[in-house]
């Protein structure tokens, strides 16, 4: 006579397992399609401005007057008169040559980790020296705009304003200058920085909106999407 054998015990689940088992299947998916994602805005974003930069520096001559300068890069006007130029962070070769061309003021926007000796560095050179920092990719507060025209129209010679490499946050405070003292158009004053380098997303919408009645900051969403389009490169400056 045949023995049956009993049949095996049922199967337990644990609470959760099944739950488990879907999200292991779908996070790599989810992930991938997240990236995917960003990468088609990051694309999108960084290579659409760097076209733009391309036709505007095609199609925008410097301003009159522009010459290269010894120790500093993108060195020019902003204004007709003289009385304020930009250009990047100089080296201290950059503000001796300041000096000796009749500069008395320089405007520091940068807001990273400086040495003592680059902050010194103006001061060496017989320069005045004010910082209003303004985080890179970023553009500036009211106050720090009131503040940048007052420290402009009360500087006894030419002021010269930088930040870093002299292109997103000092066209932005090239940009207000230019609107508010009524010398340039938003679309215009945007052109111009365009033709000296890529700025990012939310400072081309800040100069956009310069003028009377309108938001002095760019709202959130541009906000947002800037910084993730702005991301890899603010990244890659710290190594």
């Amino acid at each position: 006579m045949a023995v049956l054998a009993p049949p095996p015990p049922p199967r337990l689940t644990l609470p959760g397992s099944r739950s488990r088992r879907i999200l292991r299947r779908t996070l790599p998916r989810a992930l991938a399609a997240l990236g995917l994602c960003y990468l088609a805005l990051w694309a999108t974003g960084a290579l659409g401005i760097l076209a733009l930069s391309y036709w505007a520096r095609e199609r925008t001559p410097p301003p009159e007057g522009t010459h290269p300068v010894r120790g500093i890069h993108h060195f020019q006007p902003v204004d007709a008169a003289g009385g304020l130029w930009r250009g990047a962070a100089p080296s201290p070769a950059g503000y001796r040559e300041l000096a000796r061309l009749g500069f008395t003021t320089v405007i520091d926007l940068r807001a990273e980790d400086l040495s003592a000796e680059q902050l010194d560095g103006p001061r060496r050179a017989g320069l005045d020296v004010v910082r209003l920092p303004v985080r890179d990719g970023q553009t500036p507060a009211p106050h720090q705009v009131r503040r940048f025209l007052g420290v402009v129209g009360a500087a006894p010679g030419p002021v010269f304003v930088h930040c870093g490499a002299g292109v997103g946050r000092t066209g932005t405070m090239a940009a207000a200058y230019l609107v508010r003292a009524g010398q340039e158009s938003p679309p215009g004053a945007v052109r111009r920085n365009l033709a000296v380098g890529p700025p990012s997303i939310e400072q081309i919408y800040y100069a956009l909106s310069l003028g009377p009645g309108r938001a002095e900051q760019p709202p959130l969403p541009v906000v947002a999407v800037s910084r993730l389009v702005d991301a890899p490169r603010r990244m890659w400056s710290w190594f």
